[in-house]
């Protein structure tokens, strides 16, 4: 097998902007927003403008939430930014997600200065036909009824294409069905001596510790699932969904690995590409690369700092709305009707507006590095959450952000024990550990690593 390179990136949300992104019920919307809007055909035309000229691959992945919100306009728009990348000379592989269609029951949307409404939505039944050019026209199996296909790669390495809406209103997952083909097409992967690598939209694994505990955050029955894959000669996944930066492993009881390699939104906060080297069936080479700075008019900063605003606006917003309109605020957690909570939010809300670092550890009794106790503990709070999407998380043990964090922890580990939370594979977790695991990163470097397939 001779050396070979794709670059994979996912979660474009592709938006036409002419559908509309504007007046005050956008704005209000964009406040609890981590992803770009009005922004993303720009964004996707300076990645897809890089993309067509790159000379690094010419294989591109791309891992699943290709519009917005399903928007059938939308899907036009970039399925036009695909075939410009396909008439470059690169070859393109796509799968859809829950972003991509709607349902009779729900709509897709967008806003005008008169408020919001709902434009024309691709249904399910139409994405085959849409993106059949971009992976279904050059797969060497399809299963059209769950939108999931194998591609032959090149010489010796196959693309296990799986889309995971189950039934398309419960969380995403395989039926018994598709969970057959995909064990079909990994027997004839063993049986022709190929490497298959998998390219799913949500994550197998957690991207962080704390995710394990989110079930909307992993793909239901991913325990089992990984097991299978790896077991059946599948080691390596591309995922997409959270728009965080992660690489992950798992060793099976069998003793086989299993990695997932999650990657940041093109378009929201971090904003990455993944340039992948296949240098032989038992080692791959994963580099990150930043995507390209976009036309949009971001008050003087660069491109990266305005979306790592946008991010931490979104945090920033809620601890505001905790103490300023509390029933807004608990109503995106869908308890905006239980007013007893709404003094408890306020005050609480209060606290964390306007207290620093260094005045909450002397609360506390907790020692706190000079460097830090200055900085606003909502500003604290946001870059931590941030830190958990841009992965190689920073705040670790001998930091002084990551100390006086584990100093707080470990002051309140008598309530953290006592917390009986489950992760998504029903196995009680130590909330203390996967706190600490997800704020610093102590495991494979998130953007650029080698990972070792087979021992």
């Amino acid at each position: 097998m001779d050396k070979f390179n794709f670059i994979v990136l996912t979660d474009t949300h592709f938006f036409k902007n002419s559908l509309g992104a504007t007046g005050k019920e956008y704005d209000e919307f964009m406040r609890f927003e981590q992803k770009c809007f009005a922004e993303t055909e720009s964004i996707n035309q300076s990645v897809f403008n890089w993309l067509n000229k790159t000379d690094l691959a010419d294989t591109v992945l791309i891992a699943g939430d290709l519009s917005f919100n399903g928007e059938y306009e939308s899907h036009l728009g970039f399925i036009e930014l695909l075939k410009k990348l396909r008439d470059s000379g690169k070859r393109v592989f796509t799968i859809t997600a829950d972003h991509d269609f709607k349902r009779d029951d729900d709509k897709a949307f967008a806003f005008t200065e008169e408020g919001r409404y709902a434009p024309k939505a691709a249904g399910r039944d139409e994405l085959f036909d849409l993106y059949y050019e971009f992976g279904f026209k050059d797969a060497i199996a399809i299963d059209k009824k769950h939108l999931s296909y194998v591609a032959q790669l090149c010489d010796g390495i196959r693309l296990l294409a799986l889309n995971n809406d189950g039934n398309c209103r419960d969380f995403k997952t395989y039926d018994d069905e598709q969970l057959a083909w995909i064990k079909e097409q990994t027997a004839k992967a063993r049986q022709d001596k190929q490497l298959m690598i998998a390219m799913n939209h949500y994550p197998l694994l957690p991207g962080q510790p704390i995710f394990s505990v989110v079930p909307s955050a992993v793909q239901q029955n991913a325990g089992e699932i990984t097991t299978m894959l790896a077991d059946e000669g599948v080691h390596l996944v591309f995922t997409g969904h959270m728009h965080n930066q992660s690489i992950n492993e798992k060793i099976t009881p069998n003793g086989n690995k299993f990695y997932d390699v999650c990657t940041g939104s093109v378009i929201a906060s971090p904003s990455v590409m993944r340039l992948v080297t296949v240098e032989s069936r038992k080692k791959v080479k994963i580099k990150t690369i930043n995507c390209p700075d976009f036309e949009w008019e971001t008050n003087g900063r660069t491109c990266t700092k305005y979306l790592d605003d946008m991010f931490d606006s979104m945090i920033l917003n809620m601890l505001d709305d905790m103490r300023n309109n509390p029933e807004r605020m608990l109503g995106k957690f869908g308890a905006g009707d239980k007013t007893k909570l709404f003094p408890i939010v306020k005050r609480t809300g209060n606290a964390l507006n306007k207290l620093t670092v260094g005045t909450t550890a002397r609360l506390l009794c907790i020692k706190c590095d000079k460097s830090i106790k200055h900085i606003l503990l909502k500003n604290y709070i946001a870059e931590l959450v941030r830190n958990l999407f841009s992965g190689n998380q920073t705040f670790k043990e001998g930091t002084p952000k990551g100390d006086i964090l584990l100093r707080f922890l470990k002051r309140f580990n008598f309530i953290l024990k006592r917390i009986n939370l489950k992760n998504t594979d029903g196995i009680r977790v130590d909330l203390f550990d996967i706190l600490k695991n997800s704020a610093g990163n102590y495991g494979i470097d998130d953007y650029n690593a080698e990972l070792i397939l087979e021992d």
